[in-house]
């Protein structure tokens, strides 16, 4: 079976941009976000002991959607026409996909993630970011909450007056379901985010936890799958950010962030 059919297979998607959560006018630097994000998610080490199999061949898989796209002659061919080549020295069957992955990211810790949460806020980059994710998700709230980086509920009424007046100088257009937003719609999201922050501090303090990447790694394997999910995407966003910059001072695009 083919790499597009096997991705069918694990990920419902024979899409690669769709497998990697990028469009498919994505650049580079959006793309190896993306494979860090979604591979995040699968990542063997992070897996049940009776998921770890599954996890390790959806990883192995997300390795060479990453290895076709990152190399241009391989995407161009799959742009142009719809195929990959599964002879290419990308998809080699000998390559360590787990050192591979290593070598493209480097580990964060806790303090690397509130440092930069610290420059970021109020930046230039996060105000460009708003609006991108503004006009990506067509004025919905929700998703431009969930993609930004570093942002809760209680950021949502500066973020929400960053779009307004991006609205009001014809910066942006206007949608109308940014600007008719029900507050019924206001108001649950508000809750669901409350309920999450007391869910996940209520669970650093049964186990103890302080802001170690140890004590982060418990925390991440004591939760839940959905739990499991937002804090991997969480260390996705910012690990794929801050290891980005620290390369190549790359721009983000709106990853899907964790809710405090």
């Amino acid at each position: 079976m083919g790499l597009l059919e096997q991705c069918e297979a694990a990920f419902g998607a024979v899409n690669l941009y769709e497998v990697l959560g990028v469009r498919r006018e994505a650049s580079g630097d959006e793309i190896r976000r993306g494979y860090h994000r979604v591979s995040l998610r699968v990542h063997p080490d992070r897996a049940a002991p009776d998921l770890k199999e599954e996890a390790t061949r959806h990883f192995q898989l997300l390795g060479k959607v990453y290895a076709v796209l990152s190399d241009q002659e391989q995407r161009a061919l799959y742009d142009e026409q719809g195929v990959v080549d599964e002879e290419s020295d990308a998809l080699s069957q000998d390559r360590d996909w787990e050192e591979y992955w290593r070598l493209l990211f480097k580990k964060i810790t806790i303090k690397d993630i509130e440092d930069f949460e610290k420059k970021y806020k109020g930046s230039e980059e996060e105000l460009a970011d708003v609006k991108a994710a503004y006009e990506d998700f067509k004025g919905d709230i929700d998703k431009i909450m969930e993609s930004v980086l570093c942002v809760d509920y209680t950021d949502e009424p500066r973020i929400r007056k960053i779009i307004q007046q991006a609205i009001d100088s014809g910066e942006v257009p206007s949608y109308k379901v940014f600007v008719k937003e029900s507050k019924q719609k206001m108001n649950a999201r508000k809750r669901r985010a409350q309920e999450e922050a007391k869910e996940a501090e209520k669970t650093r303090k049964e186990l103890g936890l302080g802001d170690g990447e140890d004590d982060l790694k418990a925390l991440i394997q004591s939760r839940n799958k959905d739990r499991k999910k937002e804090i991997d995407d969480f260390l996705a966003q910012m690990e794929a950010k801050y290891g980005n910059n620290s390369k190549k001072g790359g721009k983000k695009t709106a990853p899907k962030k964790a809710k405090k």
